[in-house]
C-alpha cells in the first residue's frame, strides 16, 4: 500500500499562505485512513503515507489533519505536535457523549479543533466550547444563513474559515463578512481585467522569458542583462548556491554561474526568475504553485524519457498560472509568449504528453485520485512512482522559493 495524500493551501485575509490541509486518503474514505491506535506516529507517516515529514510537506507552516471517530476515540492526534497540527473533526462523526469526551482531551493536550463542513445544525451546538476554528462550504450553505450566525461566533473568539472559495468575488465576499481564513483556488484565477496591455516592465520579464524558451541560446545576450541588474545577479548566485541544486561548488562569480549551470538549468533560472517578478504582487503561493507543476512536469517528461531542450515539461508546469499572475485571459498571456507551439497547446487545454503531465499535476493539488489512476494508466507510469515525483517537486519547490524570495522570512509555523 502506499500513500494518498495531498495538499491545498489555507490563506489569510492578506492572501498569504498560513497553514495546509494535508489530504490523507487510503483511496476509499474521504478522511484519515482507519488504522490501529498503537501503530507509532513516525511508521505512520513516514512509512505508510508519507515519503516527507509534515513540516516539508506543509512548508512548515500549520498541518490541518482529518480525523474520524474512530481516530479521535483513540486519541491518535496526540501522537502529533500540538504546535504544528490542527484536528479537523470531520462532519460524520456522532454527536455522542463519547465524542465529545474525546474532542475534550484532545484538546486539553494543547490542539485547536476545527468543524470540519459546519452547516449550522443545533446539533454541532454541544462542541463548541472546544472548537477553535469554523469551515463552511461556501457552495452548500447560503450567503444568508451564514451571515446570520458570523457575529455569533466572532463573541465565542471562534475563527471562521470559508471553504470552496473559487472566486475572488466570493472572497471579497466572505472577508467583508468577517471571516479570516480562505480555503480554494480563487488567488489561482485571473481577476476582472482592468486593463488591455502589459505594463512595459512586465513586458521586459516577457522578453526575458523568450531566451528561456528558445531551442538557440545566446549567453552573451544573458550575461549582458543579468550585470545591468545587479538584483537578478544576486538572485542567480542565490539559486545556484541552494543545496537542492548546488551541493558541490560554491558559485562566487556570474559567468562561474552560468557555466556551471549550462543551457538548460540556466533556461530554467530565467524562467523562475521572470515569473517571480512578473508576479511580485501577487500571493507568493502562486509561485509556489507554478514552481512545484514545474518540478513534477519535468521529473514526469524524464520518467517518460522525453528528451528536450527548452525542457518542455518545466516549462508547461512553470507557466502554467500565467494568467493569474498577470490578470490576464490565457490566451492573450500565451499569444505574447514567443514559445514552442507544443507548449501552447499544453497551456490552453489541448490534449497531449504535456497537457497530460500537467492534468496529473493538478489531480495531486486537488486530491482527484480517479482522474490520477486513470492518467497513470494512459501514461503508463506507476502510481507510486507518481506520488514520489510530487513529493520532490514539493521540497524542491520549497527550497527554490526561499532561494528566489529574499525577503521573505523563514518559514515558521503559523499562528492560527
Amino acid at each position: 500500500m502506499f500513500a494518498y495524500v495531498a495538499r491545498q493551501p489555507i490563506l489569510d485575509k492578506d492572501q498569504n499562505v498560513c497553514a495546509y490541509e494535508l489530504l490523507f486518503r487510503d483511496g476509499k474514505e474521504n478522511c484519515f485512513p482507519n488504522i490501529q491506535p498503537d501503530e507509532a506516529t513516525s511508521k505512520i507517516l513516514a512509512n505508510n503515507h508519507l515519503t516527507l515529514g509534515l513540516e516539508d510537506i506543509a512548508c512548515h507552516k500549520t498541518s490541518f489533519i482529518n480525523f474520524h471517530k474512530d481516530t479521535l476515540l483513540n486519541e491518535f492526534p496526540s501522537m502529533l505536535d500540538p504546535e504544528h497540527v490542527v484536528v479537523e473533526i470531520v462532519e460524520t462523526i456522532p454527536t455522542t457523549e463519547e465524542m465529545i469526551t474525546a474532542c475534550k482531551k484532545i484538546k486539553d493536550k494543547g490542539y485547536k479543533l476545527a468543524l470540519d463542513d459546519y452547516n449550522f445544525n443545533p446539533r454541532w451546538d454541544i462542541f463548541m466550547p472546544y472548537i477553535d476554528i469554523i469551515k463552511v462550504d461556501t457552495h452548500l450553505t447560503d450567503y444568508q444563513t451564514v451571515a446570520r450566525h458570523v457575529d455569533k461566533f466572532q463573541k465565542a473568539n471562534i475563527q471562521l474559515l470559508a471553504e470552496k472559495v473559487e472566486t475572488h468575488e466570493e472572497f471579497n465576499l466572505y472577508n467583508n463578512m468577517g471571516f479570516e481564513l480562505f480555503q480554494g483556488f480563487f488567488f489561482a484565477r485571473p481577476e476582472v481585467i482592468k486593463q488591455k496591455n502589459l505594463p512595459t516592465s512586465k513586458l521586459a520579464l516577457i522578453e526575458l522569458m523568450k531566451e528561456s524558451a528558445n531551442t538557440t541560446f545566446s549567453f552573451e545576450r544573458v550575461n549582458a542583462i543579468l550585470e545591468r541588474d545587479v538584483g537578478l545577479a544576486y538572485m542567480l548566485l542565490r539559486f545556484i548556491n541552494n543545496p537542492t541544486v548546488n551541493k558541490r561548488y560554491e558559485i562566487t562569480s556570474l559567468r562561474h554561474a552560468l557555466n556551471y549551470m549550462g543551457e538548460i538549468e540556466l533556461k530554467k533560472f530565467i524562467s523562475i526568475l521572470a515569473l517571480a517578478k512578473l508576479g511580485d504582487d501577487k500571493p507568493m503561493e502562486l509561485l509556489h504553485m507554478s514552481l512545484v507543476r514545474a518540478k513534477f512536469c519535468e521529473l514526469l517528461s524524464h520518467a517518460r524519457k522525453d528528451v528536450d531542450n527548452p525542457p518542455k515539461g518545466f516549462l508547461v508546469g512553470l507557466f502554467s498560472l500565467l494568467d493569474a499572475l498577470l490578470s490576464q485571459n490565457l490566451s492573450d498571456v500565451v499569444s505574447k509568449l514567443p514559445i514552442d507551439s507544443e507548449i501552447k497547446q499544453a497551456l490552453m487545454g489541448e490534449r497531449g504528453r504535456l497537457a497530460d503531465y500537467l492534468s496529473v499535476a493538478k489531480a495531486f493539488e486537488s486530491a482527484n485520485w480517479l482522474n490520477l489512476i486513470r492518467l497513470s494508466k494512459e501514461l503508463n507510469v506507476d502510481q507510486k512512482l507518481l506520488h514520489g515525483l510530487f513529493n520532490q517537486s514539493i521540497v524542491w519547490g520549497n527550497g527554490v522559493r526561499q532561494t528566489i524570495s529574499p525577503h521573505y522570512p523563514k518559514a515558521q509555523p503559523a499562528v492560527i
